[in-house]
């Protein structure tokens, strides 16, 4: 028996031993892994619909293949061009104000000296991801509404003027951003409140032996150290420019007046595949829009590492 052979055969066996030995371990994954396959794979059989003239009566696997027709249309059509800038330069501007905060805010939290302080306005900041996007679409909207938003109303009371905030389309999407950045900065505040836990205190000793201060702390030790994690959230957001949350559009807009500015590609497929029925060119958009996420995150990926990061794949 050669030496590859018995090697293989003494791993063989280690595997086997080892399964034997944990198998309860492995029964506890069949649930989980059931679960994915079905609810998460088994689903994606349905993008077929994208490549497919899709007749409800015939089903996806009965409908004749029509290729990239789908595609074609979607980007022939003056509206899917505009769904899709308006999801780039919502998700942008999003990214702009939304990822910089949790970053300033952590290293905030973290130069506080009050413990107490430090709680209380940790649970306060991340009480809002807890909350569903129609509550807090309806929390805005009494504050900001045009005739009854408490907001108008004391700007009213004081000699100012009532200000559209729900009913223009630029003002809307400010609402928008501002809504969403306070919504989820506290979850990456706990983040990267982790990571700066995580660098050595031996270097802030060092550095006030120094006699650096404590911005010269924050831009030459507190940074540096919580830099990997913020190329791995930037590349993770970055794969989401085309994406965006259906509950958070559709709560906060008004159909009526600021349909343009909230005409995502979240409420694209909503709109044309639930409430028209075109299945296939809803299943087109959502495939464009994942295909682009993924090469986004390669992309991005790739040109970490190249910078010596270490990345995320």
């Amino acid at each position: 028996m050669s030496v590859a052979a018995s090697r293989k055969g003494k791993k063989a066996f280690h595997a086997g031993a080892y399964f034997k030995r944990y198998w309860p371990l492995y029964a506890m994954l069949v649930l989980p892994m059931a679960f994915c396959l079905l609810f998460k794979y088994w689903p994606m059989t349905g993008l077929a619909m994208a490549f497919k003239d899709y007749k409800v009566v015939r089903g996806i696997w009965g409908s004749k293949w029509n290729g990239f027709s789908n595609f074609q249309y979607l980007f022939s059509r003056a509206e899917s061009i505009g769904v899709i800038l308006q999801t780039l330069k919502l998700n942008l501007l999003d990214l702009l104000f939304g990822f910089p905060m949790p970053i300033i805010l952590a290293i905030m939290i973290n130069e506080c000296r009050s413990k107490a302080f430090k709680r209380i306005t940790q649970t306060v900041i991340y009480l809002p991801h807890f909350l569903s996007w129609v509550i807090i679409a309806s929390m805005f909207i009494m504050l900001l509404r045009t005739e009854t938003g408490i907001v108008n109303i004391v700007s009213a009371s004081l000699g100012g003027q009532k200000v559209p905030y729900l009913e223009d389309n630029h003002l809307w999407q400010i609402v928008y951003i501002f809504v969403g950045v306070w919504q989820s900065m506290g979850w990456g505040t706990i983040i990267y409140l982790a990571a700066i836990t995580g660098i050595s205190s031996e270097l802030y000793e060092a550095a006030t032996v120094d006699g650096a201060g404590r911005f010269a702390k924050i831009w030459h030790i507190t940074l540096p150290g919580i830099r990997g994690t913020v190329v791995t959230l930037l590349i993770m957001n970055l794969g989401r420019v085309l994406g965006s949350s259906f509950e958070r559009v559709n709560s906060l807009s008004n159909p009526y007046v600021v349909m343009k500015g909230a005409n995502v590609i979240a409420t694209y497929i909503y709109r044309v595949g639930l409430s028209q029925g075109k299945y296939h060119y809803a299943t087109a958009m959502g495939l464009f829009q994942n295909v682009i996420g993924i090469l986004l995150i390669l992309i991005a990926d790739r040109f970490a590492k190249s910078m010596g990061e270490s990345g995320l794949i």
